[in-house]
């Protein structure tokens, strides 16, 4: 009771005007007091279940193709590109938090949004590109989670691996209730620690890690260019901005605010600052798997002059001499984050394509009730099977489907920005100067990158 009683007080200084700042400390005070009386178990337990769509956006952008983005540019240039870990986390962070923020503000996902302020044709051009970068992107992850069991079980036959997987993709999503789906994707999440435990287990230079995290450092060769593009397109993604929005919307619904009017009228300032706990949370997680996963490769496989590697499932390979364990490890953590990446991606292009269209759409819908949103998941996975029966050369379709987020980014952040920081939309929750300042910074930045790889293909 105490608690609640606390929260309505919050909730009375944060939201109604003219309150004075002894009301704010006074409620800080009597919260700290309830906190620091707690165990750390308990806290910790609070702090988990905060946690949600933030965590598992963060989780499925070191997807199985992330992952093989990382280790070719850390067997390939070492320590030197590591930097991009800690260098892409605040531009990653707000602008989930914008996505986040505008679907708990709108109580509709982004193209909903899009849609209802911006031309169509600038929507649909949008969602195709996103939707064709998903299919590369989920016939890389299938690909590479087959290729990653089959290191474990070699008899396996990998056709029937993709097949398995996206099988089990699409039991996921169609044939479990939200709330259990969501569960999945969280505790799917902590399979990404396998990369902490192989960093952990390979005894590296950390004076060395930490110098070049903290030290940029960038040679402009034509590789090094398409690799940071792809690093960014990877870190940065398309597919990442339409779940994270829908998924704030779904969390509200599973509450059984089931109406957009009803969304809107229980928006709080209580929903939006444990939705920043959960966003830059899940943001730095992300960050930091990436962070491992560049130093366990550099001071492995370029430390022994391992530099060729194709795929995620090349690098576990390649870790077999520096032990089993860290070559477990790295195998598991790719089967482990392909599970959750997976229906993420094919999830995004749904909402995507069933908003900008006014289909009935959500993970909460039964099948019979949304056909065609679960058509359109339904449809890319059965591209990304069809690519892998067809032999997509992995690091091609790896790189360009990187690249390809690189390119498309900027034009999505766009409507990103202006959507949230629109008065018209978001009221007194719209960006503040610096966070629409981080924005555009990111969005000229991925432009930047995206024009250099493509003129990196002609020169």
């Amino acid at each position: 009771m105490e608690r609640k009683k606390l929260e309505k007080e919050a909730e009375e200084i944060f939201e109604v005007p003219g309150k004075v700042l002894e009301e704010t400390v006074e409620f800080v005070e009597k919260e700290e007091k309830i906190l620091t009386g707690k165990r750390p178990f308990k806290r910790a337990e609070e702090y988990w279940d905060t946690l949600g769509p933030g965590l598992t956006t963060g989780a499925a952008d070191d997807d199985p193709s992330g992952i093989a983005t990382y280790s070719q540019a850390g067997a390939k240039y070492g320590l030197q590109m590591i930097w991009l870990s800690l260098f892409t986390y605040p531009f990653m962070a707000t602008v989930q938090e914008m996505c986040a923020r505008i679907g708990i503000v709108s109580g509709q996902g982004l193209a909903a949004n899009i849609r209802r302020y911006y031309p169509k044709g600038a929507l649909y051009a949008v969602t195709i590109l996103l939707f064709s970068a998903n299919a590369f992107n989920i016939a890389a992850d299938l690909g590479a989670m087959a290729a990653g069991t089959r290191l474990l079980l070699p008899n396996f036959g990998f056709e029937l691996l993709v097949i398995l997987f996206a099988l089990v993709s699409l039991g996921l999503q169609i044939f479990t209730t939200y709330a259990r789906y969501a569960k999945y994707l969280k505790y799917l999440a902590l399979a990404l620690f396998s990369y902490v435990a192989v960093a952990l287990s390979v005894g590296l230079d950390w004076g060395e890690v930490v110098r070049h995290t903290l030290v940029p450092s960038i040679t402009f060769s034509k590789d090094q260019i398409l690799l940071v593009c792809a690093v960014l397109g990877t870190t940065i993604s398309p597919y990442l901005f339409f779940w994270q929005t829908s998924q704030e919307v779904e969390e509200r619904i599973l509450k059984g605010e089931t109406t957009i009017e009803e969304r809107r009228e229980q928006m709080n300032g209580h929903s939006l600052r444990r939705m920043r706990t959960d966003v830059w949370s899940g943001m730095f997680f992300s960050n930091l798997i990436t962070f491992f996963i560049f130093a366990a490769v550099a001071g492995t496989l370029y430390a022994s002059g391992v530099t060729d590697i194709a795929t995620a499932a090349d690098a576990a390979l390649a870790l077999k001499p520096f032990g089993e364990f860290a070559y477990l490890l790295f195998a598991l953590g790719i089967i482990g984050t392909g599970l959750l990446a997976v229906p993420v991606l094919a999830g995004a292009s749904a909402y995507a394509i069933a908003e900008s269209l006014g289909w009935k759409h959500g993970l909460h819908q039964k099948l019979k009730q949304a056909y065609a949103f679960y058509g359109v998941i339904i449809v890319s996975m059965a591209l990304g099977i069809a690519l892998n029966f067809a032999h997509l050369d992995p690091i091609r379709g790896l790189i360009y489907a990187a690249v390809a987020n690189g390119v498309i980014a900027p034009f999505i952040l766009f409507f990103v920005v202006r959507l949230s920081g629109s008065k018209r939309l978001m009221g007194r929750h719209a960006n503040r100067p610096l966070v629409s300042f981080m924005g555009w910074i990111t969005i000229g930045a991925m432009i930047v990158s995206g024009v250099a790889a493509i003129a990196s293909f002609w020169f």
